[in-house]
């Protein structure tokens, strides 16, 4: 499954696209933005695999968002949708996967989809276990057994819910492995996996605190540098 970012400026038009994604299989949409700074940020937090974006927006337009992406190391794919037939040429300039006209049909959605194929091909192989050392012993533990990770000098400390294990590897290495695979930068700190957040608290000063689905039910601050991509990321 490839992921995707819906950004259009106008609610109703996202909600539609996500339907018809979901109906044409194969992406699933797990961000959105309303503009393309915000859509911006998000990249930079989360790495996609593929944009559906719109081009007549607020600020920025599509095109001159996709056009900032060309710089960027982990440039997702990217299908227009708009309602403005008039800039196809420019957006297959920024090299668009491809050009849709609203009101999108399934069956040309699909045939997007079809076309981004290649993208998953790219994908890399998802990381299933980290290697850790635990009394003495060397140990692999599934990245699915994994709520979150603490830095602690040059070392992190990988929590589960019944156990902790060290690893050699720094948070950002562990940071850069496990982003795709549905973990999240909440604190210098810290690094969570998103389906294990179970409550989010506003707390004084803009900052969150989160509550873990351990029995412990661990709790674990954001930063307030990293409040508003979390929102996004948990799509709140």
């Amino acid at each position: 499954m490839l992921k995707a970012l819906v950004v259009d400026d106008e609610a109703p038009a996202r909600s539609e696209l996500r339907f018809l994604l979901g109906e044409a299989g194969g992406v699933e949409v797990v961000g959105e933005a309303s503009n393309a700074i915000e859509a911006l940020q998000l990249i930079k937090a989360i790495p996609y695999d593929v944009l559906f974006l719109d081009i007549d927006m607020p600020g920025l337009s599509g095109v001159q968002l996709a056009e900032a992406l060309t710089a960027h190391p982990r440039a997702p794919g990217i299908v227009f949708v708009t309602a403005h037939s008039e800039h196809a040429v420019k957006a297959f300039e920024v090299k668009a996967v491809d050009y849709l006209v609203k009101p999108v049909e399934l069956d040309r959605l699909k045939q997007a989809v079809a076309r981004l194929a290649p993208l998953a091909e790219q994908q890399p192989a998802r990381i299933e276990r980290i290697p850790v050392e635990k009394a003495g012993k060397k140990l692999l533990i599934g990245v699915d057994d994994i709520l979150y990770i603490m830095a602690k000098d040059d070392y992190s400390y990988l929590h589960t819910a019944t156990d902790r294990y060290l690893s050699t590897m720094s948070l950002a290495t562990l940071e850069a492995r496990l982003e795709p695979v549905g973990f999240f930068r909440i604190h210098r700190r810290y690094l969570v996996r998103l389906a294990c957040v179970k409550e989010v608290v506003p707390m004084y000063g803009g900052t969150l605190l989160l509550t873990l689905t351990d029995e412990g039910a661990t709790q674990i601050p954001v930063s307030r540098r990293r409040v508003p991509s979390l929102k996004k990321a948990l799509g709140l």
